[in-house]
């Protein structure tokens, strides 16, 4: 959590224009250097020079016209691709290329690691438009370098075309797992306990504050954009840091857990997938559920419910899994666990119980009905 209460320094660290409206951060360079000036190849190299090969599984990466990948004896391939799109999934405005680099980085690593793998290379490809200078992109890779020489990722391939609608932004991560401890989300068991990790809500949030003072500010003259006090929610939208600890410590611990999932579509609709795929239901509790205070801070201000952000806010790109009861204190001595329900049977649906004891069927999408159970 960011501790620095001086706003401006705060922006400015973050790589936001304290008048970011009028002045998006990927404008300020003194100096443009058009795409075309380089070319598809010389835009590559530039923009991949900084990238090496660290993984003992990569055993070629950027330079030919395929990557070279062998995992370890034993060992199976995990693979996700995440596309990001201007205007739809990010907005340049006040998002700095150099957290959306890192932000796509932490989504395509989330899925890996959301199969109990650990990420080892990615493959990044672009959709650019005329608009966006080179040094734009160089802040963007910078981003992407720093995510990969912190999660220890290899860069080892891409490609780039032109783009008629605005920054296309493709994720492609590759991991390894040891074949007998891959996790699916169709593994989970009736009595299972359900976990996640960190809270929730608070990306959604962050989301909500920016796109609130875009609204309010986009007239004035020098915008002053009000972020005090919610700086954590600004980090957990613009830099989400994958939960690579979590799965560290699960297999530090000798857990494997029985289904997983990553929390990039909020918590409701994500454990209906949970249920979908093992055929189970589900029994969360609101007063389990983990909510950060600046969420529940600025989601009273905007006069609306924190717990709809936490169920249905999405991209907080924590880890939602399920563990045997068995294994109940191992998990809860990892410390970065919350229990919030249990796996019941497929016929008694997946609800979301009250502190009085109501339930409220989960939904994919909007806040849950109310109605009785199954």
């Amino acid at each position: 959590m960011i501790r620095d209460t001086n706003l401006r320094y705060f922006l400015r660290k973050q790589g936001i224009s304290p008048n970011f409206v009028k002045n998006p951060k990927l404008m300020e360079n003194k100096k443009r250097t058009e795409i075309a000036e380089l070319g598809e190849f010389g835009l590559i190299d530039r923009l991949t020079r900084a990238f090496g090969k660290g993984n003992p599984s990569t055993v070629a990466g950027v330079g030919d016209d395929a990557a070279v990948i062998a995992p370890a004896e034993g060992e199976v391939v995990l693979c996700s691709t995440d596309t990001l799109y201007e205007g739809v999934d990010f907005d340049l405005t006040y998002f700095p290329l150099k957290h959306l680099g890192y932000k796509a980085v932490t989504a395509g690593v989330s899925d890996i690691l959301a199969m109990n793998g650990t990420p080892e290379q990615i493959v990044v490809s672009l959709g650019l438009s005329s608009k966006l200078p080179v040094e734009a992109l160089d802040d963007l890779y910078e981003g992407i370098a720093f995510a990969c020489r912190e999660q220890r990722l290899d860069l080892v391939g891409g490609d780039t075309k032109a783009s008629m609608t605005g920054l296309v932004l493709g994720i492609t991560a590759v991991g390894a797992a040891a074949r007998d401890r891959v996790v699916y989300r169709s593994g989970a068991r009736k009595h299972d306990l359900i976990c996640i990790t960190g809270n929730l809500g608070a990306a959604y949030m962050g989301l909500r504050l920016l796109e609130r003072e875009k609204r309010v500010l986009g007239d004035a003259e020098n915008p002053e954009p009000q972020f005090a006090g919610y700086e954590y929610l600004l980090e957990k939208y613009l830099k989400p840091r994958p939960r690579t600890d979590v799965v560290e410590a699960l297999a530090e611990e000798g857990i494997v857990p029985t289904s997983m999932i990553d929390l990039s579509d909020g918590l409701s609709g994500d454990l209906l997938q949970i249920c979908k795929a093992s055929k189970c239901g589900a029994r969360i509790y609101l007063d389990r559920i983990p909510i950060a205070r600046q969420t529940s801070a600025l989601a009273e201000e905007m006069h609306t419910d924190p717990v709809i952000a936490a169920l249905n806010g999405g991209e907080d790109y924590e880890l939602l899994f399920t563990v045997p009861l068995a294994v109940r204190e191992r998990v809860m001595r990892l410390g970065l666990v919350d229990v919030i329900g249990h796996i019941t049977d497929e016929a008694s649906g997946a609800f979301l119980v009250t502190p009085d004891g109501s339930e409220i069927r989960l939904r994919a999408q909007g806040f849950p009905e109310k109605e009785a159970a199954n």
